[in-house]
């Protein structure tokens, strides 16, 4: 294996102003080096990780009752261990801001109806809800989990929770009860947060029986409903189980003082998992220390985001970017939280709120942006956007038609900044930064302190190459373990068989010669077509837009009987007709566009294509599923946004099944 690569020879990227000329020129003086520019700062980050992440430590004031002995005890992985010694509370970093102006969270309801909590009454909500907690048996060490909507609700439940150094995990009411059953009842929660309903696209979904399943299920000692929708629950619902409403237990009038738990560095702030596509979803734990680090360097030095500013990412509680949100707390950063669908009332929805909160960072994905194009949508025409420093996606590769859109329909004067990593490291291993140049397409550089590479497969760093993503030395985000494995084994499985100490992600990217990076896929997913390789995400970007299709889905399958197909699924913009004529110029773009390689063999017309409920589409149980599987065997129904489309993917493999047969029958 190869040292981490040297960022040394790239094209300099002053650091300007800011908070991250700030941090580089204090972080200069104290250790005698010469940090002018991105690449400079980002090798010094991974030569000298400890220095580094003290300094992340020292000038962003993390609050410590005691303070570590070591930052980092090795470089090796897994099981290197970050801030040993120290004791804290990821809660007394947010409440640094208790005393100041403004709003700490806002919260925008799918009706247009709007709350704002101050800075104080954050801190009394969560020392009130804590109070509560308290009562209802949570301890140091348990675990709460909340069925809760992206809301101010869930931002008071985790902090709450996180303050008594009890262990957070949550899901969107959305999930069904065996979904979210699967998720928690591996924590063997004390106590459960349920919301009794939630808006969606203008429709109420009642979700109180689902919330009285959960309980049953999960064994829990008390159940906190928190009414949505004038709903309310029925304690008999609830059987012996103590139950409370939300507004009886928590108030940010709250005169309660927050008393937080001081727990070691490594203590496990809370439970994120996997998507469950595939099977029993994976808790991945991170450390109260390790998430207070990566956040806060996240925000302000990648994001430039501090007190002052406004960070409004569209998500739900499935997603890491909930989490993302939720710890720009900690540098002082206004949330803002949203429920209800992108699209409903308008196509704007999102743009109307950022224009109305002043939003300074916003975050979307990819696909929500195609969406507002595909819908004519034009926020420029209607809102201003002169607060806004920049736009963040993640959650797929973004194709150069979102960066055109935004120019156009957004402003041209806002750069739209693509970022790649995942829920694993509750954060991102390439991302955007204000010294680095956007190119559209590409993601501009590797995270401080991230020694990021693509590898090739004898696991050597390659440039302007198609290889692996791997990250070759600790990050203090990284998990501090999964649920229910003691002896590591299923952690070590996810990450480190491939390269031997190096963690594989799993994603296919280029690392460009200009430092940049270029994701194509997920490498389980990639097509191969006569032996070379290619990521879906190469067809996506040339297909999916205002001059292609709304979305596409394509499958590279390996047959049983040595053959490979590679279908590709469209979905028609409204009004769009997909018919020969139309298919065959698609056809020609993604020859002259890509090559013929790039030419799928069949194309399907769909209404829509599955999901997992974090927005990523299905290409690894729908490849399972053409190759013969059984979708029971591949597929958690709970954990998918549209169970009934696949009923057309299981009936597609039995068709190719039938036509194999005929023709081996015809030999």
């Amino acid at each position: 294996m190869s040292d981490a690569p040297r960022t040394a020879g790239l094209a300099p990227a002053p650091l300007g102003t800011g908070r991250l000329a700030e941090f580089a020129a204090e972080a200069a003086e104290r250790h005698g080096v010469v940090l002018n520019d991105y690449w400079q700062l980002h090798e010094w980050s991974i030569t000298e990780p400890e220095r580094f992440w003290a300094e992340v430590w020292q000038q962003f004031g993390v609050v410590a009752s005691a303070p570590y002995r070591t930052v980092l005890d090795r470089r090796t992985m897994p099981g290197a261990k970050w801030f040993q010694g120290a004791r804290l509370n990821y809660v007394d970093q947010v409440m640094r801001f208790a005393d100041r102006p403004g709003a700490a969270v806002v919260s925008i309801a799918e009706d247009g109806s709007r709350g704002e909590l101050s800075w104080p009454r954050l801190r009394a909500a969560v020392a009130g809800f804590a109070s509560a907690l308290r009562s209802m048996g949570v301890q140091e060490g348990d675990r709460v989990v909340g069925y809760l909507p992206n809301a101010q609700e869930s931002v008071i439940a985790f902090l709450a929770t996180a303050s008594l150094g009890a262990t957070w995990a949550g899901c969107a009411p959305d999930y069904g009860v065996s979904a979210a059953a699967d998720r928690f009842q591996q924590l063997e929660p004390t106590v459960l947060v349920a919301a009794t309903a939630y808006r969606f696209d203008g429709k109420v979904r009642d979700r109180r029986e689902e919330v009285a399943a959960l309980v049953e299920r999960l064994g829990v000692r008390a159940v906190v409903t928190v009414p949505r929708a004038g709903l309310d629950a029925e304690p008999a619902a609830f059987g012996p189980v103590r139950h409370e409403r939300w507004d009886d237990v928590c108030s940010a009038d709250s005169e309660e003082r927050l008393i937080t738990a001081q727990v070691p560095a490594e203590h496990p702030l809370w439970v994120l998992f996997s998507s469950g596509t595939t099977g029993i979803p994976k808790g991945i734990a991170h450390s109260h220390a390790g998430v207070v680090a990566m956040s806060l360097a996240a925000s302000a030095l990648q994001a430039d985001m501090g007190p002052g500013d406004t960070f409004f990412w569209y998500t739900t509680t499935n997603w890491m970017l909930w989490n993302s949100v939720v710890s720009s707390l900690l540098s002082g950063v206004t949330a803002v939280t949203c429920e209800g669908g992108p699209f409903f009332p308008t196509a704007d929805r999102l743009w109307q709120i950022v224009a109305d909160e002043r939003v300074t960072v916003f975050g979307t994905s990819p696909g929500h942006i195609l969406g507002c194009a595909s819908q004519g949508s034009r926020p420029n025409e209607h809102h201003g956007f002169t607060h806004l420093k920049q736009i963040m996606v993640s959650g797929a590769p973004a194709p150069a038609s979102v960066y055109a859109w935004v120019a156009d329909a957004v402003s041209p004067s806002v750069p739209l900044i693509s970022s790649s990593g995942g829920t694993d490291v509750v954060g991102a291993f390439v991302a955007g930064a204000p010294a680095l140049p956007v190119v559209p397409g590409e993601i501009p550089g590797p995270v401080l302190g991230t020694a990021v590479a693509a590898f090739d497969g004898d696991g050597e760093p390659i440039r302007d190459q198609v290889g692996e993503l791997v990250v070759t030395l600790p990050m203090p985000s990284m998990p501090v373990g999964f649920w229910n494995d003691p002896d590591g084994s299923k952690y070590r499985a996810a990450y480190f068989d491939t390269f031997p100490g190096v963690w594989r992600h799993g994603d296919w990217v280029t690392h460009t010669s200009r430092g940049s990076f270029v994701v194509h896929g997920r490498s389980d997913s990639t097509l191969n077509r006569n032996g070379v390789r290619i990521g879906s995400a190469d067809l996506y970007k040339i297909i999916e837009g205002p001059e292609g299709v709304a979305e596409a889905m394509v499958i590279g399958v390996e047959r049983a009987d040595g053959t490979y197909r590679m279908p590709m699924f469209l979905v028609p913009h409204a009004g769009q007709v997909l018919d020969d004529e139309a298919i065959g110029a698609l056809r020609q773009k993604l020859r002259t566009e890509g090559s013929p390689r790039h030419v799928p063999d069949a194309f399907h017309v769909v209404a829509a294509i599955p999901h997992t409920k974090t927005g990523k589409k299905l290409e690894i149980p729908i490849k399972r599923i053409l190759q013969g599987a059984r979708p029971e065997e591949v597929l958690s129904e709970g954990a998918i946004d549209r169970p009934g489309l696949i009923a057309d993917y299981v009936a597609l493999a039995e068709r190719w099944d039938a036509e194999d047969a005929h023709a081996t029958a015809d030999q």
